[in-house]
């Protein structure tokens, strides 16, 4: 087994691990947590379907990440990453976090506008340069994957 198989099989029991422990936050432990909080602060309860389901939402943009980068590996397995093939799955990544990101903000703003302490906005205000570098990431290195099409393409032509 070469370097490269071992790594893409490494990487897709990891991916695996990660994706179960999506599905179990997303399903018992933060709507676990959130009754809870209700339960504990009945002033806050209001919050526990709202949180429920922005948590919910993000791990979910996390799993179609999870998902299409599983897609992706196994274009790499087979040599066929640089093909039209891995521009549906890199513009679901793509549209994953930028979904996740458009959410983080409106978060953001209304935490912001409402919050008499610097904390939480800011480590929001964090989250949202972070999500948009990653955001801005995927969209360079789709470009990126574009133009080695295009030279592979060009290359199969000269040979």
């Amino acid at each position: 087994m070469t370097l490269e198989r071992s790594v893409i099989w490494a990487l897709r029991t990891a991916l695996v691990i990660l994706f179960l422990l999506l599905v179990m936050l997303q399903t018992l432990s933060f709507p676990g947590q959130f009754a809870h909080l209700a339960e504990e602060s009945p002033e806050q309860a209001s919050l526990r379907w709202p949180l429920t389901a922005l948590a919910a939402f993000w791990l979910l943009c996390v799993q179609v990440v999870v998902v299409c980068t599983w897609r992706l590996l196994g274009l790499v397995a087979r040599d066929d990453i640089f093909s039209h093939r891995a521009f549906p799955w890199v513009d679901a990544i793509i549209a994953a976090i930028g979904a996740a990101w458009i959410v983080l903000v409106g978060v953001f703003v209304a935490v912001g506008v409402n919050a008499d302490d610097p904390g939480a906005p800011v480590v929001l205000f964090l989250a949202v340069v972070l999500g948009a570098v990653v955001g801005m990431l995927m969209v360079v290195m789709r470009a990126l994957l574009r133009r080695a099409l295009t030279l592979r393409t060009e290359l199969d032509g000269v040979i």
